[in-house]
């Protein structure tokens, strides 16, 4: 796994080697299992999670309903508002498929930053990209109904329909799994 990381990285920055020591000597990797819930609601987030495999979803719970709000898959970070914030979280993260994830500590972060400068413009780049995809995906959901935003889901992120249940789709995009289900039959048909 720590090659995924280092190779993931010098992609888009350059390393030394005595700079992929370190990264290496700072990674901690857990595995948890499909089902685990990695923050519920109340807690206080202490970790940032990079993805290396599996899916994580982010869902609220409203009169008693579950409401997802994301999927992150593979090469995605999550950093959770009530780490930034250092207040309870709102919502909850939980593994729909076995994973395997980079964790981090706000302090393992700022080592890793006072070591390598350059990882700070990789973070800002990776967060950057992040508040533009969940922008995207709030404005879509407001302003497209419900076919067109499974018509998007469906060009940006079509691995999601062979690995998260209809259930969390129709979740996700704001709909019943049976609206969900005439939506995918009238598509089929066309």
């Amino acid at each position: 796994m720590d090659d995924e990381i280092i190779d993931f990285i010098s992609k888009i920055i350059p390393l030394t080697e005595d700079q992929i020591s370190f990264i290496r000597s700072q990674n901690q990797f857990e595995t948890y299992k499909k089902g685990t819930v990695l923050l519920s609601e109340g807690e206080f987030c202490k970790l940032n999670f990079f993805i290396l495999k599996g899916c994580i979803r982010s869902y609220y719970i409203v009169e008693g309903e579950e409401r997802t709000t994301e999927f992150y898959t593979e090469r995605q970070s999550i950093i959770p508002i009530s780490l930034v914030k250092n207040q309870p979280s709102e919502y909850y993260l939980s593994c729909l498929e076995d994973c395997v994830v980079a964790v981090s500590t706000a302090e393992t972060s700022q080592k890793l930053i006072e070591r390598v400068p350059k990882l700070e413009s990789l973070i800002i780049q990776m967060h950057s990209q992040l508040l533009i995809e969940h922008q995207v995906s709030l404005d879509d959901f407001k302003n497209l109904n419900p076919e067109m935003r499974y018509k998007k889901l469906l060009e940006r992120r079509p691995d999601l329909l062979q690995r998260v249940s209809l259930f969390h789709l129709a979740s996700y995009l704001g709909i019943t799994p049976e609206s969900l289900s005439r939506i995918r039959k009238r598509i089929t048909l066309k």
